[in-house]
């Protein structure tokens, strides 16, 4: 039998290689992390420290790494990877089986989750970590493995152990907020700094509808986000509306401007869709930007508080025969308590949305939104309406973001269009992209790591931008189809 024969390294391709790729990092961040602005001179600061976010310390690593890398791949075993790293996921789309919800399958995030939670507290114990950073980031991991326990489906005459494990999950994260912020664990900050990251989970999760699931590409859907929080602020100005009726109907008028938006793009895709879905969400900045008589212009709206059967969360209460909560319960005032309780109505509304969506994709309505995706042709000559199907993605994903809209008005008690400019629309984007688009757990995950992540880099505030854009090109590279591979829900005949 003959010897397979090696071809030999071409180590001078290799350098020519690395040094190419060193030049081209050097150009592209060496002005950006060497040259200093001093007034109006601009100074050179070649061992600008940290060395790690360092322009030419990049290069010269980056240069050796495309170096190995370059010899690596020449190499057998190189090879060998390189063929399997490129026919992974390369294999169509995958289906559950039953065994995805058996014990073993669903034990496995809760033995990693309480492991990652025990090492935050352990590590807050011994002073490596801030002891409230570390019960923010416990929240965040009993929330991610709620978050899989609720967009798992039970196939039918199937027992799953999420029907047992996610009510108690649900009441644990209903609960530990409470305790962490008695004990001092869980203060203001941290409380917003999480209320935000679950403001973007439901964002994701009405953009991955349309852009996930339905495969319509949206770069305008921060218009329902400003049309929930302007109802709020602009319906509590004139009409009196407060936070649970803004929460009720601010989705139905969200839905209906997304219907608005769906009718004239019926016939577009791809590109021109965009372009469309673009130019709409710019219409409704600069309209909430210039009437200046109804929104307010730049100068925005203030937005009421929340409030639990007429008990206001203020020092004073605002409205009239409403009593303050803390006389109420004969407790000293703190800010605190607003904020817990908008986080445990967003906890409670994302957990329902969560099971709201996963239901749909199980649903005829959900299978059609992923066969127009698929292919709208074969979808059309089956016989489903393709106008029903994109009216309809367009109108729950629209409603999802109304309802986040108001969330974060009642939050930040002050709305203005500078809140839902285009970068919005795509940092939106960014989580359904990198989570995996039509991936629910994918998009929680993304849509924590992107909003969090600057508060945790917080001690590199210079260099997040570029840390930011280093895991997005490193998660490109990785997990080309984003974090979490979307499984399709399997169905069978009834009796089978």
């Amino acid at each position: 039998m003959r010897a397979k024969v090696h071809e030999p390294i071409d180590f001078g391709h290799a350098l020519r290689d690395a040094l190419v790729t060193g030049v081209l990092t050097l150009l592209v961040l060496g002005p950006v992390t060497n040259l200093v602005l001093d007034g109006y001179a601009i100074t050179a600061e070649l061992l600008r420290g940290p060395l790690i976010v360092n322009g030419i310390g990049l290069a010269l690593v980056v240069a050796l790494g495309r170096f190995v890398v370059a010899v690596g791949v020449q190499t057998p075993a190189g090879r060998d990877l390189l063929t399997r790293f490129g026919q992974k996921g390369a294999h169509g789309v995958t289906v559950e089986t039953a065994a995805d919800n058996d014990w073993h399958r669903v034990l496995r995030p809760l033995v990693i989750g309480g492991a990652l939670s025990l090492l935050l507290l352990v590590l807050s114990r011994f002073g490596l970590m801030d002891v409230q950073r570390a019960a923010a980031l416990v929240l965040i991991v009993l929330f991610v493995v709620l978050g899989q326990g609720l967009g798992s489906l039970r196939r039918r005459g199937q027992s799953s152990p999420w029907r047992i494990l996610v009510p108690l999950l649900f009441v644990a994260g209903l609960v530990l907020p409470l305790l962490f912020n008695a004990w001092g664990l869980f203060p203001k900050t941290w409380i917003g700094n999480l209320i935000l990251a679950l403001i973007y989970v439901l964002l994701g999760l009405g953009l991955n509808i349309v852009v996930g699931l339905a495969g319509l590409l949206d770069l305008g859907f921060v218009a329902f986000y400003a049309v929930g929080a302007y109802f709020l602020a602009l319906g509590a100005q004139y009409f009196g509306i407060g936070f649970w009726t803004a929460l009720l109907c601010a989705p139905i008028l969200a839905a209906c401007c997304g219907a608005v938006l769906g009718f004239p793009v019926l016939r577009m895709h791809g590109d021109y869709l965009a372009i469309v879905t673009l130019g709409f969400g710019e219409i409704i900045r600069l309209i909430l930007n210039n009437w200046l008589e109804v929104t307010g212009g730049p100068n925005g709206a203030p937005a009421p508080g929340p409030s639990l059967f007429g008990l206001e969360f203020g020092r004073v209460a605002r409205g009239e025969g409403n009593t303050p909560f803390h006389e109420f319960f004969g407790l000293e005032y703190s800010a605190d308590y607003k904020f817990l309780f908008i986080y445990l109505v967003l906890f409670v509304v994302v957990a329902a949305m969560i099971r709201f969506i996963t239901r749909l994709r199980a649903m005829p309505m959900g299978r059609a939104w992923e066969a127009l995706r698929e292919d709208e042709i074969a979808c059309r000559s089956l016989g489903i309406n393709h106008v029903v199907v994109k009216l309809t993605a367009f109108m729950m994903g629209a409603m999802t973001g109304g309802i986040a809209g108001v969330f974060f008005a009642t939050y930040q008690g002050f709305v203005n269009p500078t809140s839902f400019n285009f970068f919005e629309s795509v940092l939106i984007l960014a989580i359904v992209v990198l989570g995996g688009m039509g991936s629910t757990l994918g998009v929680i995950i993304a849509a924590l790591v992107l909003t969090l992540l600057p508060e945790v880099l917080r001690d590199f505030a210079d260099y997040r931008v570029l840390l930011f854009g280093a895991l997005m090109v490193l998660m490109m590279i990785w997990r080309p189809r984003g974090l979490i591979r979307p499984k399709r829900p399997a169905f069978a005949p009834k009796g089978a």
